[in-house]
C-alpha cells in the first residue's frame, strides 16, 4: 500500500513540475486542454489577466449564492420551522440585492472596457500584412516589398494532408506556407474573403478577425517571442472548414529582413526558403 502511495506521490509530484515550472510554451491545443494557450501579445495577456480576475469575483459570488440557498433550504424546511413567517417584502434586502450586483458590474466594467479599446488601438505599423480567405485555404500579400518588376510578395497557404506530414509537424494544423513576421514589431493584419466568410484566428494572439468578402476588416499584432504559432478559421465556411490552418512563424527582425530579401529576389514566393536563410 505505501509503494502505491509513493508512486502516486511520485508521479502527481512530476505532473505538477512539468505544468508549474516548465518554460515550454503552448502555442497550440493539445489533447484535453482547457485552459488558454500561452499568450504571445499584450492583448492576449491582457484577456487572460481579465479572465483570472472576474473567475475570482465569479468564485465569491457563487460561493456567496449555494450558501444562502443551501442555508435558506435548511433553515425553512417543515421540519426545521413548522409556523414559516407571512413576510413577503423586505425593503432593506431589495435594495441590497440590487445595488451590489450593479457596484459589481461598474467595477469590472472598468478594465473591460480599457481592454477593448486597446484591442482597437491602431498603431502606426512597421509591417503590413494583407490575409485573403477562400474556399478552403488563405492568401497572404506582403504588400510592404516588390521586386524589380514591381510584384509584391503573395503566396497561398494550404493544408498539408496526412500522407505529406513529416515527423514533428502537427496533423491538420501545419501547411505547406507559413506567414513570416517580426517579433517586436507593430504590424497590420488586414482581413478579406473572395467567396464566403472566413474567421482568421490565432489564440496565442488573442486575434479573431472575420473575413468578409467586399469588406477589408483590420486588426494589430505586436508579437512578444519568436515562435510557430497555429490557428483556424473559426466560422463555419464549407464542407472543408476544419481543414483552412493558420501557421505564423515568428522570428527577429534580422532573420525577418533576410527572408524578405530573399523572397523579393526569387520568382516564385516560397516562405520555406527561412531555413536556407537561417542557414547563411
Amino acid at each position: 500500500m505505501r509503494k502505491k502511495l509513493n508512486f502516486y506521490t511520485i508521479c502527481l509530484f512530476t505532473y505538477f513540475y512539468i505544468t508549474k515550472f516548465s518554460f515550454s510554451y503552448s502555442d497550440y491545443a493539445y489533447p484535453w486542454q482547457i485552459s488558454f494557450q500561452d499568450p504571445a501579445t499584450p492583448v492576449m495577456e491582457g484577456i487572460i489577466a481579465l479572465h483570472h480576475d472576474l473567475m475570482f469575483v465569479l468564485s465569491i459570488i457563487g460561493t456567496s449564492v449555494i450558501w444562502l440557498l443551501l442555508r435558506t433550504t435548511y433553515l425553512f424546511y417543515y421540519k426545521n420551522n413548522s409556523n414559516p413567517s407571512n413576510v413577503t417584502h423586505g425593503t432593506t434586502i431589495e435594495i441590497v440585492w440590487t445595488v451590489t450586483p450593479s457596484i459589481i458590474l461598474m467595477v469590472i466594467a472598468i478594465p473591460s472596457f480599457a481592454l477593448l479599446y486597446s484591442i482597437d488601438e491602431v498603431i502606426d505599423p512597421a509591417v503590413t500584412l494583407k490575409v485573403i480567405g477562400h474556399q478552403w485555404y488563405w492568401s497572404y500579400e506582403y504588400g510592404d516589398y516588390s521586386n524589380l518588376q514591381g510584384q509584391n510578395i503573395n503566396f497561398d497557404s494550404y493544408m498539408i494532408s496526412d500522407d505529406d506530414l513529416q515527423k514533428g509537424q502537427i496533423r491538420l494544423l501545419e501547411v505547406d506556407n507559413r506567414v513570416i513576421l517580426p517579433v517586436n514589431t507593430h504590424v497590420r493584419a488586414l482581413v478579406t474573403a473572395v467567396d464566403v466568410i472566413h474567421s482568421w484566428a490565432i489564440p496565442s494572439f488573442g486575434v479573431k478577425m472575420d473575413a468578409c468578402p467586399g469588406r477589408l476588416n483590420q486588426v494589430s499584432l505586436f508579437i512578444k517571442r519568436e515562435g510557430v504559432f497555429y490557428g483556424q478559421c473559426s466560422e463555419i465556411c464549407g464542407v472543408q472548414h476544419g481543414f483552412m490552418p493558420i501557421v505564423i512563424e515568428a522570428v527577429s527582425l534580422e532573420n525577418y529582413i533576410k527572408w524578405i530579401s530573399v523572397q523579393t529576389e526569387c520568382e516564385n514566393w516560397l516562405t520555406n526558403k527561412l531555413k536556407n536563410v537561417r542557414k547563411k
